[in-house]
């Protein structure tokens, strides 16, 4: 992925198993296939049935766990995470999954997302008497659990969940239980598979390739799934609500071998590239799509045009995360460390750059910027989403209106400002049609919030930075 450096980040991954011998080691590869979610820290919780035990650190997740690490976690059930701060920072304390010790017993919490109401709850919480422990909004919900008044953990679970408002995919696990939850909205994608006899659960399907399981079906909104040894079942904490999935997730986020919301992502982007090619077709030589999530969407815009897809572009794999870093200056450093133009295919040619997203519009300048530099005699952005013109407050870092350039410019302003011969965006109408949503679908089965500005949840005003517009 490009997030290194492009600016635009999913907060997290989450992966747990039930009922495997080699749990810390399932669970590691699960992780490992979702690296790309988050590289800032990692963490896994093992169940032997009578206790809990953790390690994690800051680092990508082969930096955390070694060979010697993973076989001190002995169990039968463990949840991980992989974590990219977004709400609450960085920082060894914010790393999950979050291990709490009670007189009744341990709990463990890993959460991908965002809770909007994070900090209203906290308020209220601080002023019943609790501490926290990090400046993760995902804390909130163990305080929430121990408060709850009820005594078996789902009744707790199922209570607490209901106060929540925002998006969260939960993997919750005590010595004898595993339980997962998904909100109201299904904001984020959570999946269940098989291995063998084992239960697991995944952020993204990826994952279950990666360790052999096979994909049984998807967390529905509002619904909490409980596993133990007596298996799997489900319960509701709400009422069952229409879907209104990260959009995200299919430009950009999540990997092309994984399906999400039971459709596969390359699909999906290539065919966001060939809904591209229809509304802004242009005459060119060859296409080129920025490394990785933007190379779909450019096989998809080159088959549908005729044009030639060429590898344009180069992305320099051994870079270290000495450039996933939040400044504006080593973001702009890290796109000449991350890519290279490929002077034999783009030079002397009229160039289509395909790329998925503009946030800032750093990197699309500097792109832009090295294909002329490599020779190409025109260079034509077009962008396989929607302009990017509304902040995200479920687990995207961006949180003001003042760092999108959709926003702040008009389509022509954007082009200068990037020195491109041309600049367009793919309609919300082609974005829906491409990733094989039905405009009858009720909410669409999307969130849209960043490019239409109409948020599925209440937002509430703590929760906006003093420059954000909703």
């Amino acid at each position: 992925m490009f997030a290194e450096i492009k600016g635009l980040n999913e907060e997290c991954g989450v992966f747990g198993v039930w009922g495997h011998k080699d749990a810390a080691q399932i669970t590691y590869y699960g992780l490992h296939s979702l690296q790309h979610r988050g590289q800032e820290g990692a963490g896994i919780v093992v169940s032997n049935g009578e206790h809990l035990k953790i390690h994690k650190g800051l680092g990508l997740v082969n930096e955390v766990f070694r060979p010697e690490t993973l076989a001190d976690l002995q169990g039968t059930s463990a949840i991980g995470h992989v974590r990219y701060a977004t709400a609450g920072g960085g920082g060894l304390a914010n790393v999950q999954p979050l291990l709490f010790r009670s007189q009744t017993g341990g709990l463990a919490i890993a959460h991908n997302g965002n809770l909007v109401n994070a900090n209203n709850m906290k308020h209220q919480l601080e002023g019943q008497g609790s501490i926290f422990q990090s400046t993760s909004d995902t804390e909130v919900l163990a305080h929430l659990i121990k408060r709850s008044g009820f005594y078996s953990l789902e009744e707790q679970l199922r209570n607490s969940l209901a106060m929540l408002k925002g998006a969260y995919a939960f993997a919750v696990m005590n010595e004898k239980q595993m339980m997962v939850a998904l909100d109201p909205n299904g904001l984020r994608p959570l999946s269940i598979g098989r291995l063998g006899d084992a239960y697991v659960v995944a952020s993204e399907t990826c994952a279950f390739d990666v360790i052999g399981a096979t994909y049984e079906r998807e967390v529905e909104p509002g619904e909490l799934v409980i596993i133990d040894e007596n298996g799997l079942r489900s319960t509701r904490f709400v009422n069952k609500t229409a879907r209104s999935i990260c959009s995200m997730e299919y430009v950009y986020f999540a990997r092309p071998d994984s399906n999400v919301d039971e459709i596969n992502v390359h699909t999906a982007r290539k065919n966001l590239g060939k809904q591209l090619a229809m509304e802004a077709p242009v005459e060119a030589d060859v296409v080129t799509g920025v490394p990785d999530s933007s190379i779909s969407a450019a096989i998809g815009y080159a088959e549908q045009t005729g044009i030639p897809y060429e590898l344009g572009m180069i992305k320099n794999r051994y870079v270290g995360r000495t450039f996933i870093q939040p400044s504006q200056e080593l973001r702009e450093q890290g796109v000449k460390m991350k890519l290279s133009a490929v002077r034999g295919v783009v030079e002397g040619k009229r160039v289509v750059m395909i790329d998925d997203s503009i946030v800032r519009g750093t990197t699309s300048r500097r792109i832009v910027k090295m294909l002329r530099e490599a020779g190409a005699l025109e260079v034509h952005v077009r962008i396989s989403s929607p302009p990017i013109k509304n902040p995200c407050f479920y687990g995207i870092d961006t949180s003001t209106t003042e760092e999108l350039i959709a926003s702040q410019h008009s389509i022509e302003e954007m082009r200068e400002i990037m020195g491109a011969d041309s600049l367009s965006f793919l309609s919300t109408e082609g974005l829906m049609k491409g990733i094989g949503r039905s405009e009858n679908e009720a909410n669409c089965g999307q969130c849209l919030a960043c490019f239409t500005g109409q948020y599925p949840t209440e937002i509430y005003s703590d929760t906006l930075h003093p420059h954000a517009k909703v």
